[in-house]
């Protein structure tokens, strides 16, 4: 890995100006063919985090961000400001409907919508032109901040990576995730700059497998080898005592400390507290979501049933078979050792660390 810490690939990225487009790095079609995926409406961006070609709370904020913009270059530049907010509103609605357990999509759209509103009592009687040169503005401002957000949980997660120890992961939670170097992948690579050896063990995650897809294909890409496991095979390595610790990311975090993430992220955090092993949770302040008193009031994303009958495209079950198949779970906040912020590490009583970290935020 570089020494200044950059990441050798773009996850997503606006080109152009308030004309411009929004480039991805296409995560369907890694780790075999790395190409680009180029939205140029709200619609197209919408379906590029439906279809999981963005993926990953905070580069879901940021893609909803950007794709607002592309959504008001169907207003005329000389319409009124109005119009604009008009059709800003009506393409959130578009991009909610697009993956609803992920906060960081509502957060990010709700920036927005603020600055529109701020906007429009600025320049009454203003064009529409005004409000895209304003949002554009705004959506850069939040990509900035995911990027300065990972490198501080990088910084703050950094001395929990043990020196020769072993880390797991599950799902992917790097750079791939974000607009910067990741949430739970960040500590790891902080410690690798500063020369600390370590073993990280990749589960697949079924049934999408960004573990074995996208994490292990982005570690490689900054140098640092991993072991990918079946998702079942975890508990067998905790108990044998090969893990010092689970370093996840969230899509949403409740009042009370727990945290909804991949499915069978729960699983992992009974295990590790049953074998006392760490279990730490690394996100930035924009997946905190103090309107929910606890994580059963989270709502759950149900995915297609055919990501569970098929594997890579080939069937594996009985033609018909019902699935069951949510994309997240939640993990009680009992089972977690620490939340990595960028402001520093919660530890328990959690509920009470949320509540004293987002007020001196």
């Amino acid at each position: 890995m570089k020494n200044d810490l950059q990441m050798p690939f773009q996850t997503l990225r606006w080109q152009g100006g308030i004309d411009g487009s929004l480039v991805l790095l296409d995560q369907r079609t890694l780790p075999g063919q790395v190409c680009d995926l180029i939205c140029t409406t709200v619609e197209e961006t919408a379906e590029a985090i439906r279809t999981l070609a963005v993926r990953g709370a905070p580069a879901i904020g940021v893609a909803a961000a950007y794709g607002l913009c592309l959504g008001l270059q169907t207003a005329g530049t000389d319409e009124p400001l109005d119009k604009g907010l008009e059709q800003l509103q009506a393409d959130m609605v578009t991009l909610g409907r697009s993956r609803p357990t992920a906060v960081n999509l509502f957060w990010a759209m709700q920036r927005m919508c603020r600055c529109a509103e701020q906007c429009v009592r600025s320049h009454p009687g203003g064009i529409a032109g005004i409000l895209r040169e304003r949002l554009l503005s705004e959506a850069h401002a939040i990509c900035a901040e995911d990027k300065d957000m990972c490198e501080r949980i990088g910084r703050h997660g950094e001395p929990l990576i043990p020196d020769g120890g072993a880390i797991l992961t599950h799902c992917n939670a790097g750079a791939l995730a974000t607009a910067g170097m990741g949430t739970a992948l960040a500590p790891l690579y902080v410690a690798r700059s500063k020369g600390r050896q370590f073993t990280v063990y990749v589960d697949e995650t079924r049934p999408v497998l960004q573990g074995a897809r996208l994490t292990a294909w982005e570690l490689g890409q900054n140098g640092i080898q991993a072991t990918l496991l079946c998702d079942t095979m975890a508990a067998t390595l905790m108990k044998a005592g090969r893990i010092d610790a689970v370093i996840v990311g969230a899509d949403r975090i409740a009042a009370n400390g727990d945290t909804a993430n991949k499915i069978g992220t729960l699983g992992l955090g009974i295990v590790a507290k049953e074998y006392g092993v760490s279990f730490y949770v690394a996100a930035p302040s924009s997946t905190f979501d103090l309107s929910l008193a606890s994580g059963q009031e989270i709502p759950i994303e149900q995915r297609p049933g055919e990501e569970v009958r098929s594997f890579a495209g080939v069937s594996v079950a009985p033609e018909g078979i019902g699935v069951y198949n949510p994309a997240f779970d939640v993990t009680d906040a009992d089972y977690i050792t620490a939340i990595i912020t960028e402001k520093g590490v919660l530890r328990p009583p959690l509920s009470k660390a949320i509540k004293d970290y987002l007020e001196l935020k």
